[in-house]
């Protein structure tokens, strides 16, 4: 049985074998051996330069289906793994992070670096109302939660930052 913190190769077997495993571990992201949440934000990048250029619309329907399949699939890798909320589990670093570069779409370039920075803080820092949220929802909605509001609130300090150096 898995620890929060430790990953055996039997474990990653098993969360690679099953489809919501390899979606909740980032498809591979959030395997490393330390720093699994920043490496799933920087995985998520990579998809959100690809898809850049898509209506803000596009975007809000894709994050809106990203969150489900990543409540079903940190769910059932969390059950598989017997920790609801461990390390590898990333997806929701992929949400979060794409949630926090929505001012970025419309921004130079520098603001992906400070939305990612700004994610980052928040997810690892978990300011009120992420850490009662973090605390309270468990299973798939609970992983899910509360990097959606670290991304909410990267969000907004980020279109803070652009409107104030326009």
């Amino acid at each position: 049985m898995s620890t929060k913190y430790v990953l055996d190769p039997a474990d990653r077997r098993r969360l690679l074998a099953s489809p919501a495993g390899w979606i909740a571990c980032g498809f591979g992201s959030g395997l490393t051996p330390k720093a699994q949440g920043t490496f799933g934000s920087l995985a998520a990048i990579l998809p959100w330069l690809l898809l850049r250029d898509l209506p803000l619309s596009a975007w809000i329907a894709i994050i809106a289906v990203a969150f489900g399949i990543g409540v079903w699939a940190c769910d059932v890798a969390g059950r598989l793994l017997g920790v609801a909320d461990h390390r590898s589990l990333v997806w929701d670093e992929f949400v979060g992070q794409w949630i926090a570069l929505l001012p970025a779409l419309f921004a130079p370039w520098w603001a992906v670096a400070v939305g990612f920075v700004l994610f980052r803080v928040f997810d690892v820092w978990k300011p009120w109302p992420i850490a009662w949220f973090d605390r309270r929802v468990k299973g798939g909605l609970g992983v899910m939660l509360d990097d959606v509001i670290a991304g909410i609130v990267a969000a907004i300090v980020l279109f803070a930052i652009l409107h104030f150096t326009r």
